[in-house]
């Protein structure tokens, strides 16, 4: 009995070519990119995807294992690929970052920031807060499985051997940071009426009362004020953008 091995550098190279698309996009993929996990763990996640995604796209790849320059050329697509599927999920988280911002400083906690665990650095807390809810949701309500889908049919979008579109990947980043700051300010626009509102009756009681210490007053209220508003909102702020996150996910997911 005989073995032949003579496809296994082709295969060893078409299995390197889907790891480097899906390893670039666990790597920037919210809840999985973090600084706070394990390199092992994204590493081990990268590599099952890989092995999943192998048999399905094995016949999409068409390599030469005598032909170096045009592997390394398809390297570089797979992991610009990886990178744009990434980089859309995680421009979406950042639209919580956003409305946290805004909020923080309408209730007075703009000056109040605290070391953001996922990334590793300083953030206003209200962005930090609905950052990690956001993520917590995306997985509990099952949507990284949409990551998971948009990554098999990126092979219909983004064909192997092709170079991606730059027009299309600008406009495809370009619609999701607007669409993230957009969705980030609805999410705010409670607490922008509500700091307007605040700020007018303050102004009146400031003149009615020119004796009384209104900053010293207005602060703690505020801050009490905006957070039992906080409380009440909060439900439909979250459902308001995973309705969002949703409705990016299923257009790099069309046949999920």
């Amino acid at each position: 009995m005989t073995i032949d091995i003579s496809n296994l550098p082709a295969l060893g190279a078409t299995f390197l070519l889907v790891f480097a698309r899906t390893g670039t996009m666990v790597m920037l993929l919210p809840g999985l990119g973090e600084q706070n996990i394990s390199a092992r763990l994204r590493l081990t996640i990268a590599m099952m995807l890989a092995a999943v995604l192998l048999p399905l796209h094995r016949n999409d790849y068409h390599i030469d294992p005598g032909a170096l320059a045009p592997a390394i050329v398809m390297l570089v697509e797979e992991i610009i690929i990886g990178a744009v599927l990434g980089l859309t999920a995680r421009l979406t988280i950042s639209a919580l970052e956003v409305a946290g911002s805004v909020i923080a400083q309408q209730l007075g906690l703009g000056f109040v920031t605290t070391v953001d665990p996922t990334q590793g650095e300083q953030g206003v807390i209200l962005g930090t807060f609905l950052t990690m809810l956001g993520i917590t949701l995306f997985f509990a309500t099952d949507m990284h499985y949409l990551v998971i889908a948009a990554l098999n049919d990126s092979y219909t979008l983004f064909a192997p051997g092709e170079v991606p579109s730059t027009g299309d990947v600008a406009a495809l980043m370009t619609k999701t940071v607007s669409g993230a700051f957009r969705i980030g300010i609805q999410l705010s626009a409670p607490f922008l009426a509500f700091g307007l509102l605040f700020n007018l009756g303050l102004g009146v009681l400031s003149r009615l009362m020119p004796q009384m210490q209104v900053f010293f007053i207005a602060l703690p209220l505020s801050i009490l004020i905006g957070f039992l508003f906080l409380i009440l909102v909060l439900g439909s702020m979250m459902g308001l953008f995973l309705d969002y996150a949703g409705g990016v996910l299923s257009v790099l997911a069309p046949h999920a």
